[in-house]
């Protein structure tokens, strides 16, 4: 499978993009981009425990090289270890970087903005950041960030959890009674999940094609405490970052 990866445009730091044969953002099918087998750690760690983990995860994605097209990037909440770990797996060979911990980061907004940043800074333009399992109202902001895919199962693992995912909130179905919609199998759940993916990230590309992205991601900016304070610390914090890829008309 061809896994090189092409920017097609940007809009701002999101980057619409081209990975074979599907456009980005997209969900990354790990049935076919292959995922080097890493050493997991916690986020909120000692910092000789998440060296550790850096080593031993560098150390098995040489080992898989052959095998797999992805390795994770990891590092806890130390950004100098992640930068470190990414570039050695740039040099071994890999342009597909998934970034660990991203439930904690979501929780820590600065942290998120810092990484991505300073990922997006440090490592090739030919390679790809992956985020891993990102409700659907958080992808546009994501995607705005510079992500440029979302691993798969996203649908399959708020189905399990009977949640039911729309472009602005996820709903606990023990909790929401959305009635109009009836009683919902644990089939069409899923099915309306993968819809709501598919249909958040079409909608993220075509906005980047129209150079509207920043406008859905304002918009989306109010669904979440977390998507509000992301938005914020980007715009405070980088406007260097964004300035160097948004178009002046």
């Amino acid at each position: 499978m061809k896994s090189e990866f092409e920017i097609k445009a940007h809009d701002g730091p999101g980057r619409l993009g081209k990975l074979g044969n599907i456009l980005t953002p997209n969900i990354i099918d790990e049935n076919i981009y292959k995922i080097a087998e890493d050493e997991s750690c916690a986020y909120n760690i000692e910092r000789e425990i998440a060296e550790w983990s850096v080593r031993r995860t560098i150390d098995k994605a040489a080992e898989q090289k052959e095998n797999c097209k992805i390795a994770i990037i990891q590092g806890s909440k130390y950004v100098d270890l992640r930068i470190h770990c990414a570039k050695k797996l740039e040099n071994i060979g890999y342009n597909g970087l998934i970034i660990a911990n991203g439930d904690d980061l979501i929780l820590h907004p600065r942290d998120l903005v810092e990484l991505i940043v300073t990922l997006r800074d440090n490592i090739k333009p030919s390679s790809y950041l992956i985020f891993p399992f990102a409700e659907s109202s958080f992808i546009p902001l994501l995607s705005y960030l510079g992500i440029d895919g979302f691993l798969s199962g996203i649908d399959e693992y708020y189905s399990y959890l009977n949640v039911m995912m729309t472009p602005t909130k996820n709903y606990d179905l023990d909790v929401y009674q959305i009635e109009e919609l009836g009683e919902l199998s644990q089939k069409d759940l899923l099915n309306y999940n993968k819809h709501t993916i598919n249909f958040v990230l079409k909608e993220v590309r075509e906005h980047m094609k129209n150079g509207t992205l920043r406008n859905l991601v304002e918009e989306r900016s109010v669904t979440s405490p977390q998507n509000i304070s992301v938005l914020r610390m980007l715009d405070k914090n980088h406007q260097n970052y964004l300035e160097k890829y948004t178009q002046l008309y």
